[in-house]
């Protein structure tokens, strides 16, 4: 669980975390044992969001193993409604005197509320800082409440395995031209550009003789 930046082959943290999940859906059996953590945690909300509730249904509805999927979208919760198998829990904390408490326990169903500007106090956030994200939040919510949440008509989606099959993936030769397309030539080094040439020539299928 968790990832980081690989900057010596050019990745991002939502880079590796995408290829580590890639692996796993492609890996595992219905007899694996798959740990998710935040996944989506590295893009925008609703990019992040829509892997998150697609990568959850792929692991109940076509992989079918154990899984544990830590998450802070709370929109995940209603997957529960469509997704048999799938059981919510939440550790429980609560608020005392200003503090953030730690209950160290496990409980069913979903979290009620989120503790991260509890935690940011903890952390030592300036108040003025915690006091405007407050006042962010709140407005926040209110939008929220109002347009019914960025997970606003989710639950009209099909399942994953209803949806339509997906498209065969390009051939080598198409991708060749999507990338000859998409590459700024004019931005490339003579060295650059020969480069290129020889990656795109390995990519091609060898003749058959």
């Amino acid at each position: 669980m968790g990832a980081a930046d690989n900057l010596a082959r050019g990745r991002s943290t939502f880079m590796v975390e995408m290829v580590e999940t890639a692996a796993i859906l492609a890996q595992a059996t219905n007899r694996s044992f798959v740990i998710l953590d935040e996944v989506g945690r590295g893009t925008s909300t609703y990019d992040g969001l829509a892997l998150a509730w697609a990568v959850a249904e792929a692991v109940h509805s076509k992989i079918r193993c154990r899984c544990l999927f830590a998450t802070h979208y709370h929109e995940l919760a209603r997957l529960a409604e469509t997704c048999e198998a799938l059981s919510l829990h939440h550790v429980r904390a609560r608020e005392w005197q200003g503090d953030l408490v730690l209950l160290h326990e496990l409980a069913d169903g979903p979290a009620d509320r989120s503790y991260g500007l509890a935690v940011a106090r903890l952390a030592g956030v300036p108040a003025p800082v915690v006091a405007r994200a407050k006042a962010v939040l709140e407005k926040l919510e209110a939008t929220r409440t109002a347009t019914g949440g960025i997970a606003a008509g989710l639950g009209d989606l099909p399942l994953f395995a209803a949806l339509a099959a997906e498209p065969a993936p390009a051939s080598p030769e198409q991708q060749l031209a999507e990338a000859l397309r998409d590459a700024d030539l004019d931005a490339l080094t003579p060295r650059e550009a020969l480069d290129l040439l020889y990656e795109w020539k390995r990519a091609l299928p060898k003749p058959r003789h």
